[in-house]
């Protein structure tokens, strides 16, 4: 009988074990259940990130993902900073350019451009489908260009319409602030020539840091121009190092507006 009551325990123990095991330490709603979300919501984790990247090229040296990379880790941090936060699936479908005939990135392999109503209306009804779960401050936050207008568009929009429920939507700009990074870069020996615009020093370093799986250091060679190889810039002086400095600058930029504007809304 006593060697029932032990083996009873011991199931028990390892049952309850095996179940706490299954809810990860994870801020993304797609890595958990619908069960843990809604008991996340009730017991106060009613701010979401609502993430927003690009496929698009970025060179022969960095993967089409790499927006997508950089701002999951930014959301990442961001949310654990917060405290009460989730972030939502990263959008990687954005505007990158007219299809046919292509323009901007699109005239690289791999691109996929969708229309600049598009974005907003998945961006709007995402916003709509997180806030009717219970979540009460959304926040936009873009890791692209062309993402940023229509971002503040729809956030504005949706703050209006939901003010009198006390729900907030907010766009988070500074997170694409990469003039504090690029300053950083100057004060390091850096050109601007150097830093370029898109797939050149900055933008490498940041992978490197965040994702340097997903950078071709074999194949980096500094850029021939945005109409040539897609590389404005030089990637080839691009380190971790910078690259860690650099987003550590943003995700304070970033959270010091977010801070900001719930201190004030």
């Amino acid at each position: 009988m006593l060697k029932k009551i032990c083996f009873s325990i011991l199931v028990s123990a390892v049952l309850i074990s095996h179940t706490n095991a299954q809810t990860p330490d994870t801020v993304f709603l797609e890595e958990l259940t619908w069960t843990e979300v809604r008991a996340a919501i009730d017991s106060g984790s009613t701010t979401v990130i609502i993430p927003t990247a690009g496929t698009e090229q970025n060179g022969p040296h960095m993967v089409l993902g790499k927006h997508r990379y950089r701002i999951n880790a930014g959301a990442d941090r961001i949310a654990r900073a917060l405290g009460n936060a989730l972030v939502a699936p990263a959008m990687t479908y954005v505007p990158e350019g007219n299809i046919d005939p292509p323009s901007g990135h699109m005239r690289y392999a791999g691109t996929i451009s969708i229309p600049a109503y598009v974005f907003v209306s998945v961006l709007e009804f995402t916003a709509r489908s997180l806030k009717q779960h219970g979540f009460t401050d959304i926040l936009f936050i873009g890791d692209s260009g062309p993402n940023q207008r229509p971002q503040e568009v729809v956030a504005e929009r949706l703050s209006s319409e939901w003010s009198d429920e006390g729900i907030r939507v907010f766009h988070i700009g500074d997170w694409y602030k990469v003039g504090v990074f690029d300053e950083y870069l100057i004060t390091q020996g850096a050109t601007y020539d150097q830093i370029g615009t898109h797939a050149g020093l900055r933008d490498t370093a940041l992978q490197l840091a965040i994702a340097p799986e997903h950078v071709r250091t074999d194949n980096i060679s500094p850029g021939r121009g945005s109409d040539v190889d897609g590389v404005s810039g030089d990637p080839t002086i691009a380190t971790a190092e910078r690259g860690r400095a650099g987003f550590d600058l943003i995700f304070n930029a970033a959270m010091d507006q977010i801070r900001q504007l719930m201190e004030l809304n």
